[in-house]
């Protein structure tokens, strides 16, 4: 049997990626047809941009599927992704930390996010400056004030250019953060470990500059209709 077009552009898309990298499978507005027939090849972990999405999906779907919050979350949607999301990665001010971490006292379990760092020109695009961070991890007790969260590390978007430089040392200085958040010794433990960075158009500029996570979604699904 010849294999599938979406066979092919996943194939091409795992040879690109280390093994120490994770292959998030953006499936925002896909249908739940596209996402059991990637699953069937094997990929487990799917990232979803909206919240009625992704709470809406997540029954249709088998139980192992292993979901990521991607997009930008609003606090009033915020009870529309616990207990169905396994990691939020764009938590982008201390008022959304504040507003998960009350939820997840009420649930009675930790949730699990990333930081998201404004590294864009873009003002579109969100999350803390990196010198907000630098400040406010140098403050005792930072990530104890949100105790129902475990801090998994950042996340970011470069730029929207043809730069490649531009983007390559946007990634560069998200990792450089990176690794000062580790030395910094404000998030205690080994869970301070995820780099989530580049999409289809930019993931190896990302891996290169030590992304431990790739957001791709039109180069395994193909461009939308």
């Amino acid at each position: 049997m010849e294999p599938s077009a979406l066979e092919e552009r996943y194939a091409r898309v795992k040879a690109a990626i280390p093994a120490h990298v994770k292959l998030i499978a953006v499936s925002k507005t896909r249908t739940v047809e596209e996402i059991r027939a990637l699953y069937a090849l094997g990929q487990r972990a799917f990232g979803e941009n909206y919240p009625q999405e992704l709470k809406a999906k997540a029954p249709q779907l088998p139980s192992d599927i292993e979901w990521h919050f991607i997009g930008h979350l609003q606090r009033s949607n915020v009870k529309l992704v616990l207990g169905i999301a396994h990691l939020i990665h764009g938590v982008d001010s201390e008022r959304l930390l504040d507003e998960l971490n009350k939820r997840a006292q009420t649930l009675g379990r930790p949730v699990d996010v990333l930081l998201q760092v404004h590294i864009a020109q873009e003002e579109t695009k969100h999350g803390f400056s990196p010198e907000e961070l630098r400040t406010r991890v140098q403050e005792p007790g930072f990530a104890e004030q949100w105790p129902g969260l475990r801090i998994h590390g950042l996340m970011g978007m470069a730029t929207n250019t043809g730069d490649r430089a531009q983007i390559a040392n946007e990634f560069a200085g998200l990792a450089r953060l990176f690794k000062e958040m580790i030395a910094s010794g404000a998030f205690p433990g080994r869970s301070f470990s995820e780099l989530s960075m580049g999409m289809t158009g930019d993931m190896d500029l990302a891996i290169a500059a030590g992304s431990t996570m790739v957001r791709v979604g039109t180069a395994i699904f193909g461009e939308r209709d």
